[in-house]
């Protein structure tokens, strides 16, 4: 017979998730800077989201099968932790490296050395992230989860705010270069992927210390279907067995998602080159003056603008999808992140994008949260880590697709205009709104009903 989780109290889920600042924190640096970094080395408007391909292709792959082992692999860390330690470790080797790739011109071009490490690093970050969304499915009990993800989600929030602000106030607060010296990345940028690489590292090992996975022995007491997940034969090939075996409120939901990310990276790939054309008044070439450095700096500050509306709307989350739905409040969430990326065309002074950023911040910290919280209480226990990897492609596939075809569009078709990459964006979000209706979630039903009860 099953038995109910025990609940987290707030510090306890905090500790649970604090590893996410750190990989967030990452990924904040890698968001704002990746496409300056590679046009300082070269890199043609064009060739941007083909570079950008690295993150989504190594995600496909690894989460899926890091998910997969994380389920059957247990060690005295647990079976969760291993994986995301290791990831932090080689994560924070790539921020460090990332910054420095002109130093290995000599082998290939500086272009080439640092999509090398920006592969390096997603890969990194991908095998630290995707059993940090299992060990709170694993952790908390279903009445929680809407809860444990939105916490989540604040702390993405506080380490993607950080992260992608430190540029901006290492150059600006504190005086440390903000320009390229002979072609090379200013120091403002390399000291904060320093940072970032010390602050994944100390977060990660916080929830390593803090956090006491449950045995296998436990694990099969909360499993409703009592099935042992310690004694269950693991082979690869069940991977492919169980992307044919994907509950339907997955499938469902891979909808939303694929419109959803196609949407974020369209915005991540070309927010800098069209906020230096259309708001600084740049030139599409002008990529190494002073100005388009400023432009970058920017563009880290609003897109901590988001993340931070995105951390304190993540906390509101669970209190407003109980009262309208998790479906209504991701589907509203995704109108306003529609609304802010279509209103960048009409804003012509830097100042006035944080007003975008604000719909942006919501969209962002429900897609962060709602469709996990949607997902988690109907899975399996037992593959609550190869669906949760699974779950991953549903953001990839989108990705490589406008990783394929946006630099292309956008040179070909809008003449460099990186702008209406955004405007693009934005009506894959209301796309993804009107799809989240489609959703089944009959869990969260079903506890409606039985608090009205």
């Amino acid at each position: 017979m099953s038995k109910t989780k025990p609940h987290f109290n707030f510090l306890q889920i905090l500790s649970l998730s604090m590893g996410f600042l750190g990989i967030q924190f990452g990924y904040a640096l890698q968001n704002a800077n990746a496409s300056r970094i590679l046009q300082t080395f070269g890199a043609d408007i064009e060739q941007l989201s083909w570079f950008w391909l690295a993150a989504p292709i190594t995600g496909m792959i690894i989460q899926p099968i890091i998910g997969h082992y994380s389920d059957h692999t247990w060690t005295k860390l647990g079976r969760r932790r291993p994986f995301f330690l290791v990831g932090a470790i080689l994560a924070s080797i790539a921020l460090i490296l990332m910054p420095n790739a002109g130093i290995f011109a000599n082998v290939l071009p500086a272009m080439f050395i640092g999509a090398g490490f920006l592969m390096i690093m997603d890969a990194s970050f991908n095998v630290a992230m995707e059993p940090f969304r299992a060990l709170v499915a694993d952790m908390l009990p279903a009445d929680q989860s809407t809860l444990g993800f939105s916490i989540q989600t604040f702390l993405i929030g506080v380490g993607a705010v950080i992260g992608s602000w430190l540029p901006y106030i290492l150059a600006e607060w504190l005086g440390i270069s903000k320009v390229a010296v002979n072609g090379g990345i200013p120091d403002n940028v390399v000291f904060s992927f320093y940072i970032g690489a010390a602050v994944m590292i100390i977060t990660i090992l916080w929830t390593v210390f803090s956090t006491k996975e449950y045995s296998p022995e436990e694990l099969a007491v909360f499993n409703a279907e009592n099935e042992s997940i310690e004694q269950e034969e693991s082979k690869f090939t069940d991977i492919f067995r169980d992307i044919a075996a994907m509950p339907k409120t997955m499938n469902q939901l891979g909808l939303v998602q694929f419109f959803s990310w196609i949407a974020l990276f369209g915005m991540w790939v070309f927010t800098t080159p069209a906020v230096a054309q259309h708001v600084y008044g740049l030139a599409v070439t002008d990529t190494k003056s002073a100005l388009y450095q400023d432009a970058g700096n920017w563009v880290g500050i609003i897109f901590g603008v988001y993340n931070g509306v995105a951390m304190i709307y993540a906390l509101l989350l669970p209190s407003i999808a109980h009262k309208i739905g998790r479906k209504m409040t991701h589907s509203l969430s995704l109108f306003a992140g529609a609304i802010g990326l279509l209103s960048i065309y009409f804003i012509t002074n830097p100042t006035n994008l944080i007003f975008s950023m604000i719909g942006v911040g919501m969209a962002w910290g429900s897609i962060l949260s709602m469709p996990y919280a949607i997902l988690a209480p109907a899975l399996p226990l037992r593959k609550m880590g190869i669906y949760m990897g699974i779950f991953n492609i549903f953001i990839t596939i989108p990705q490589i697709i406008n990783g394929l075809l946006g630099g292309m569009i956008v040179k070909r078709f809008f003449d460099s205009q990186a702008i209406f990459a955004l405007i693009m964006s934005g009506f894959f979000l209301i796309i993804a709104a009107i799809t989240v209706f489609w959703v089944e979630d009959k869990v969260h039903d079903e506890c409606l009903k039985t608090s009205k009860n």
